[in-house]
């Protein structure tokens, strides 16, 4: 016999069903990143970024392989415990950078100038404006890189806004600066065990490194079949939220679904922002923006259920569009993107 469960017997449920954190896989993460780039870039008005961002991040995968296993050292061991009996997150980015990072660097910027090998097709050469700032950071100082560093994770962790003294160019190098700390994050959050990834407080930021999420995902397969899980662009670790509750101030009241909504007038294509409640085809969009009433603010959400191929980081680049026509809203966007030179609101 069946019944229907009430809501005490739901909260006694066994939550570990399912899978609560989703812990990075390197060696598929940025080859299906890769991919799924290339293949959002043919028809996109930022086709070009695309097919750059592509390339870096097959770079970030032929590193990403190279690196050795991780051990953690005592003092690392003992973070994780306190972490743990204090609900905090195992590791703040801006106070854990790894040492090696700029080893890192220095082999992404490598395999990103070089290419992938071909004996049929030869290295396409990179674009002068990026060939420039690879220059730049090849001739910085080791404190200077570390400095870098430490404001781009700090503006990314607290969506800060860089201040007017903030160089146009630093801005352009978050993108080569991000793409080897995300390496090195993404590495050390690989070697972690789920056990060891305490509930934290707020949920709303990751429970790894602490950086706010790039967007949602709702995914599909296996334990976490129909759950949604926030990404975080640093470490590219994946934690449960349930659905239908602000991503930013966790807030279940006022949320709200906008896409993109086209119209031809006057020969011409036209797009603006609709609620998804108005149906159509906005109900099949891969990608939406969920705003929240009470904090005014929107984070995308990534549905595999409409396209099993769609990856996080990869269809939120794809979808400037969206983010042009939310902010002519009254919502701000919660969280940047690592991949691209960002300022934050």
């Amino acid at each position: 016999m069946q019944r229907i469960l009430q809501p005490g017997d739901i909260e006694a449920l066994d939550h570990t069903a399912f899978t609560r954190v989703r812990l990075p896989e390197p060696g598929s993460l940025y080859t299906d990143r890769a991919a799924r780039l290339a293949q959002l870039a043919e028809g996109n008005p930022i086709a070009d970024y695309l097919r750059f961002a592509a390339r870096l991040v097959r770079a970030q995968a032929r590193v990403a392989a190279q690196l050795a296993p991780l051990s953690f050292s005592e003092a690392e061991v003992q973070q994780v415990a306190r972490a743990q009996e204090h609900s905090m997150p195992l590791f703040p980015a801006a106070e854990h950078i790894a040492p090696d990072w700029r080893a890192v660097l220095t082999q992404v910027l490598d395999a990103l100038e070089h290419g992938e090998q071909s004996s049929t097709k030869p290295v396409e050469p990179l674009p002068t404006a990026i060939a420039g700032l690879i220059t730049r950071l090849r001739g910085m100082k080791g404190e200077d890189l570390d400095a870098l560093a430490h404001r781009m994770v700090t503006r990314l962790a607290l969506l800060q806004t860089p201040g007017k003294s903030t160089e146009a160019d630093e801005l352009a190098l978050q993108p080569l600066v991000l793409a080897a700390l995300q390496v090195t994050y993404t590495h050390r959050a690989s070697h972690l065990r789920v056990a060891d990834v305490p509930y934290t407080d707020p949920a709303s930021i990751c429970p790894v490194c602490a950086a706010p999420p790039v967007v949602s995902v709702l995914r599909i397969g296996g334990q976490s079949a129909g759950h949604r899980y926030l990404h975080c662009g640093l470490c590219s670790t994946e934690w449960h939220m349930v659905r239908v509750k602000c991503s930013h101030c966790e807030s279940t009241e006022g949320i709200r679904y906008q896409g993109v909504e086209s119209q031809v007038q006057d020969g011409e294509t036209q797009t603006e922002t609709a609620d998804k409640s108005a149906g159509g085809k906005k109900d099949q969009q891969v990608v939406l923006a969920e705003t929240c009433d009470h904090c005014h603010g929107y984070r995308k959400i990534v549905n595999q259920e409409k396209d099993p191929l769609a990856e996080p980081l990869a269809d939120d680049l794809a979808t400037l569009t969206l983010d042009l026509l939310m902010s002519e809203t009254p919502y701000a966007r919660a969280g940047a993107n690592p991949l691209l030179a960002f300022a934050a609101e």
